[in-house]
């Protein structure tokens, strides 16, 4: 099994003090701090690279036992709780998710984008798994909440102008998010961003898988509302693929360690569906990323 980078909080603690870990199986977590291990955070773990996955897996092959916590002691929240500067992302780059959203406006013959096309979300919009995204309803702030599986990655070396042929020795691991969306938002101020950056609207998680561990070039990417299944692809049917994305990305523009990189959610969302369908509070949001694991999160 791969190795799976976690950041945690005890239950006996009041939420404040986090502990960067690993998972043991499915019901242990290695607590990476009390096993001796001397990076701080997540943050740190990944400025260090190669050396500190190399002792945390000699300590994952070899837990001690006063490091060794029941999962259920523990509170995952996002590995990477505070992004370090930012949330990279691209919009569609599914060609099915261009051609549903194409015909939302009538458009019948869907032209491909040249570009990646590219936005952010705020940093602070990031919440852990199981935590509560919410509905922004009640307060009148948006009426159309969708959602958005996204195969995501955490860049690990820092890197201007990247060639395409060196993308992935910048990328130190996978995780998964949902681009949750105020659709009415996004279309009444003529650009994402504010859509896009409600709070909560950034579930990450649940844990890194470091990118020497998978190849995430054609990984199955799905996501199910209340048990129904909503979206299935491949991250194969990128029209841009991770090494395009950085390639572009990375012009005259310097990825550091920490950043955030979503890359783009297939067909099968809400607003595109015949009725369309909103997320609301009461609903179960589940996505699951081939060879990573699941992300789940409640509305409410």
């Amino acid at each position: 099994m791969a190795l799976r980078l976690i950041t945690f909080a005890p239950k006996t603690t009041s939420g404040a003090v986090t502990h960067p870990g690993a998972m043991l199986g499915d019901a242990e977590v290695l607590d990476l701090t009390a096993a001796g291990l001397p990076y701080a955070d997540m943050g740190a773990i990944i400025a260090a690279g190669a050396p500190a996955l190399a002792a945390i897996r000699a300590l994952v092959a070899n837990p001690p036992a006063g490091a060794r916590l029941p999962l259920s002691a523990v509170t995952l929240l996002a590995p990477i709780p505070r992004p370090a500067r930012n949330i990279f992302c691209v919009g569609r780059n599914y060609m099915d998710h261009v051609a549903e959203g194409d015909r939302t406006r009538g458009i019948t013959n869907s032209e491909l984008p040249k570009f990646p096309q590219f936005f952010t979300k705020a940093p602070e919009t990031v919440i852990a798994p199981g935590d509560t995204i919410p509905d922004h309803g009640a307060t009148g702030v948006t009426q159309w909440l969708d959602y958005e599986a996204e195969l995501t990655l955490i860049i690990g070396k820092p890197g201007t102008n990247i060639e395409k042929e060196d993308a992935l020795s910048h990328v130190f691991g996978w995780t998964i998010a949902n681009d949750v969306t105020g659709r009415d938002l996004q279309r009444r101020y003529g650009q994402w961003f504010k859509g896009k950056s409600l709070d909560g609207s950034c579930p990450l998680g649940p844990w890194i898988v470091p990118a020497d561990e998978l190849d995430a070039s054609d990984l199955a990417i799905q996501l199910w509302v209340n048990g129904e299944q909503r979206q299935s692809s491949r991250t194969s049917k990128m029209i841009f693929d991770v090494k395009e994305i950085l390639h572009h990305l990375s012009k005259g523009f310097t990825l550091r360690p920490g950043d955030v990189v979503m890359t783009g959610t297939p067909e099968g969302v809400g607003y595109a569906m015949v009725p369309p369908q909103v997320l609301k509070t009461g609903d179960v949001v589940k996505i699951a990323v081939e060879g990573i694991g699941e992300l789940t999160n409640p509305v409410g």
